[in-house]
């Protein structure tokens, strides 16, 4: 079983190295973005760890660009409570699983070989809505073949939408699915972000895909409004 770690605390990446091994992984290392991307392509992993906060090119960039190079290996991110994406949920990033530092080894070996029991997903498919489409492999979003730009957020909130187009999803849902079972915030954070995706995928284009249904939550419209 062939694991990447991707650390640039180098004695953390010693230690991973060293346990991993230990519990008979094949592991190889690297310490900064732009190697990691080059490994993870010219090599096959059966998973990868893969820390956010890398020199050259952060953690976020490279899972994004082996999606785009068609690199499907399980990725295990690691992320800190004082990071750069700190309230952003490590699913929002793409990730296969996630583990917030300090972290437990044990934990980590149990996720690893979790990941690798499930083996690679399978490349998914392009979501649409009309002319609204969202590319999970490659992270874009298109409306009328224009690309839009969005936030992490923003990219997980229409893509939990895009699942359940058609259907009424509540506001609980929509923190559950988005955001994470635990959130103790305020949910008007939903209407927030309903309101920045409506600037951004509906109002430009003089579309209605995203319906407020009263009293019970959202609905993006299977057409795409």
């Amino acid at each position: 079983m062939r694991v990447l770690v991707v650390e640039d605390e180098r004695n953390l990446a010693e230690t991973l190295r060293r346990g991993l091994t230990d519990e008979g992984f094949v592991v190889e290392v690297v310490h900064d973005g732009v190697e990691a991307l080059w490994m993870a392509t010219e090599n096959p992993f059966d998973a990868i760890v893969l820390d956010i906060m890398l020199p050259k090119l952060n953690g976020y960039k490279v899972l994004e660009k082996l999606r785009e190079r068609q690199v499907w290996s399980p990725v295990l991110m690691l992320t800190a409570k004082d990071g750069e994406y700190d309230q952003t949920d490590a699913f929002d990033l793409g990730a296969d699983d996630y583990l917030t530092k300090p972290f437990s080894f044990i934990v980590l070996v149990a996720r690893i070989r979790a990941l690798i029991r499930r083996g690679a997903p399978e490349r998914p498919m392009v979501l649409s809505a009309g002319d609204l489409q969202l590319d999970p492999g490659r992270r874009r979003v298109s409306r009328a073949g224009e690309e839009i730009s969005l936030t992490a957020r923003e990219y997980g909130l229409l893509a939990f939408l895009m699942h359940h187009r058609g259907f009424v999803t509540s506001k609980a849902d929509i923190i559950d699915g988005v955001w994470d079972p635990a959130f103790e915030g305020d949910d008007n954070i939903v209407e927030v972000y309903i309101r920045y995706l409506r600037q951004k995928i509906d109002v430009p284009f003089g579309r209605h895909a995203i319906e407020t249904v009263r009293g019970l939550g959202y609905r993006l419209a299977a057409d795409g409004g």
